[in-house]
């Protein structure tokens, strides 16, 4: 049986990694005022950032329609797949999975294609994706994908430090009050993906306290299957590079970009780990 993987550009999967191992990424699209553009295909990331730094608004972003999510299934199996899975962002945080959802059951065999909701974000997706690649790569059956998937999924973390509140406020994630008290107090909030929403995990009063902390969480999870490292135009991320190189883990370290999906409303700056437990 062959069975392929989708997921979405909310996964900030490079694109060498995606296409190595025949992962389809179904583009979310990104506004700014009345331009709509496809992330990654007519906005790259550092197109992204630069718009950014020139905007006094927050861009949006709008999750791809149920006809790109089926346009993307039809090919796979015109191509001769007999399944597809499908992982998303998570649902609690966009459109995206009913999009998806919708186009699976539009097919003429529902079947065929398996949606799978990450509950995550960023590169956390985007390991739940990997490791159902993976095992479609050694031949394994729809089922064994979904498998692979969801004991992957079981056990992501995902957290990242958060250079600044304001995006955050901006798009409605946190009240003013609390933003406009972090910032009086230089308060730089670990975050945490619980349950497919986002959820401050501590806080510290310094960045280099928070990336350390970050750190020493990514440390205490040992040992790893598999682990991420992502930025959003960090300056300091090769120094937090080094905080974590000592931590091993059984598959490649992946090391990334935060694209505009997600970095719409975490904003430069922004340091992420995923990292995926072994089996015990």
């Amino acid at each position: 049986m062959t069975v392929r993987i989708v997921t979405d550009s909310a996964s900030d999967l490079p694109q060498e990694m995606a296409e190595a191992l025949d992962i389809v990424v179904v583009p979310l699209h990104v506004r700014f005022g009345a331009d709509e553009l496809v992330d990654r295909h007519q906005l790259s990331v550092a197109e992204f950032w630069a718009r950014c730094a020139a905007s006094a608004d927050l861009p949006e972003t709008a999750a791809p329609s149920p006809g790109a999510f089926k346009s993307a299934f039809d090919d796979l199996l015109a191509e001769g797949a007999d399944g597809v899975v499908c992982v998303t962002l998570s649902a609690k945080l966009s459109a995206t999975n009913e999009a998806a959802s919708q186009a699976a059951r539009a097919m003429d065999d529902p079947a065929a294609v398996t949606v799978l909701d990450s509950f995550s974000v960023t590169m956390g997706q985007g390991l739940v994706a990997v490791a159902a690649a993976e095992a479609a790569a050694d031949g394994a059956s729809m089922g064994s994908v979904v498998d692979a998937a969801e004991s992957t999924r079981e056990r992501l973390t995902v957290c990242g430090v958060i250079d600044s509140l304001e995006n955050l406020r901006r798009g409605g994630r946190i009240g003013g009050a609390a933003a406009a008290l972090g910032t009086l107090l230089s308060i730089k909030p670990v975050i945490e993906v619980r349950g497919g929403v986002v959820e401050q995990e501590s806080r510290q009063r310094t960045r280099a306290k928070s990336l350390r902390y970050l750190a020493q969480k990514v440390r205490s999870a040992a040992p790893l299957e598999r682990l991420a490292v992502v930025n959003a135009q960090a300056p300091d991320f090769n120094e937090f590079l080094r905080m974590v190189d000592d931590v091993r883990s059984t598959k490649p370290v992946v090391v990334g970009e935060i694209g505009p999906v997600i970095g719409t409303h975490a904003g430069p700056g922004t340091i992420g780990v995923a990292w995926v437990r072994e089996r015990r």
